[in-house]
């Protein structure tokens, strides 16, 4: 039978799919509730493309010049209504999938609990209690984090880049999709490729973190013990060992996010600033109106914002994944 130490460590066969492969029939004891989510969702993401045409309807209505006349009070209430069914959707999605998230963490929880108890009696001698619970406690976590922001960020993201391409495609000239889309492009290869380079330091950090809790929760287990031999400044001085390696850790991960965070804002930037550029000649050619430099904006905004979170929520789905690896692992040990 494998230590605790040596489960610990995510099994070099198991990856993501398999994680992923784990976690998939838990979600499918709660198939209606998952349709039912996905079709807020879709009926939220609609709602969203739809809004910056209102708005671009509005303005051009209001840059005539018989404005008192033309108020276009039907587009702004459609656009008002619109706003308010994106909300609306976007929240009975998150209270009807609540469900499945919470009972999918109960079921792993649970199982990963009764597993533990049928382990030997050798296993729990190690007393590594601290890091167990750890490990047990972020793969919880992750379980929540992947299937709201998973299903509910990323993949509508990029449904939503594709949408917003083919509208600009079919309505604008073609240099407005090509450069939507070839800052997307840049955008997501650099954020997963330096993601992937940061996730090194992050899972240092945790490990770090287990150890340091386990050390530290079997001194305190162990206090009688320690107190006979004198041994409370040896037991610092290894804490703190343990705590000095995690910050150097924490440093390196905190640099290396500030320059994810750099690089993906110079990218929107750059994307943004072009595709202005690019709608603004429109304008003064007359070929355009200043509505559809108020929708391109309106669409770019729409775009880059949750892209702007994309490093964020990729590098902790990533970090996700590597706790949950942990946390299956401990149902990889069998009982003596």
């Amino acid at each position: 039978m494998r230590s605790h130490s040596e489960a610990s460590v995510p099994n070099p066969r198991r990856n993501d799919w398999k994680t992923l492969r784990t976690l998939l029939p838990y979600l499918w004891e709660h198939k209606p509730r998952v349709g039912a989510a996905l079709a807020c969702l879709m009926l939220a993401k609609g709602a969203t493309v739809a809004t910056p045409w209102f708005l671009k309807d509005i303005v051009d209505h209001l840059s005539t010049k018989d404005v008192a006349l033309t108020l276009p009070l039907v587009l702004l209430l459609g656009y008002g209504a619109l706003r308010l069914a994106s909300t609306l959707f976007g929240e009975l999605r998150d209270a009807i999938f609540a469900k499945v998230t919470q009972s999918s963490i109960r079921r792993v929880a649970i199982q990963v609990f009764r597993h533990l108890h049928g382990l030997s009696l050798r296993f729990h001698l190690e007393r590594q209690t601290g890091g167990m619970s750890r490990d047990i406690e972020r793969g919880s976590r992750g379980i929540s984090f992947l299937l709201n922001f998973m299903l509910f960020n990323i993949l509508p993201t990029l449904f939503e880049i594709g949408l917003v391409t083919t509208i600009l495609f079919l309505n604008y000239s073609a240099w407005f999709a090509i450069i939507t889309f070839v800052s997307v492009a840049i955008y997501i290869a650099f954020s997963l490729i330096v993601t992937e380079w940061r996730m090194h330091f992050r899972r240092t950090m945790n490990d770090l973190d287990s150890k340091a809790n386990t050390r530290a929760i079997d001194s305190l287990l162990n206090y009688e013990t320690v107190k006979y031999f004198c041994n409370e400044e040896y037991e610092a001085n290894r804490y703190d060992h343990n705590l000095e390696k995690w910050e150097t850790a924490a440093i390196k991960n905190q640099t290396s996010l500030s320059l994810l965070n750099f690089g993906q804002g110079a990218i929107i930037a750059a994307g943004m600033t072009a595709l202005l550029i690019l709608a603004s000649d429109g304008v003064v050619q007359g070929k355009m109106t200043i509505g559809d430099l108020v929708l391109i904006n309106a669409y770019l905004l729409q775009l880059f914002m949750p892209l702007n979170f994309l490093g964020f929520v990729y590098r902790e789905i990533k970090h996700s994944l590597a706790d949950m690896e942990k946390m299956f692992s401990l149902l990889e040990n069998n009982p003596d």
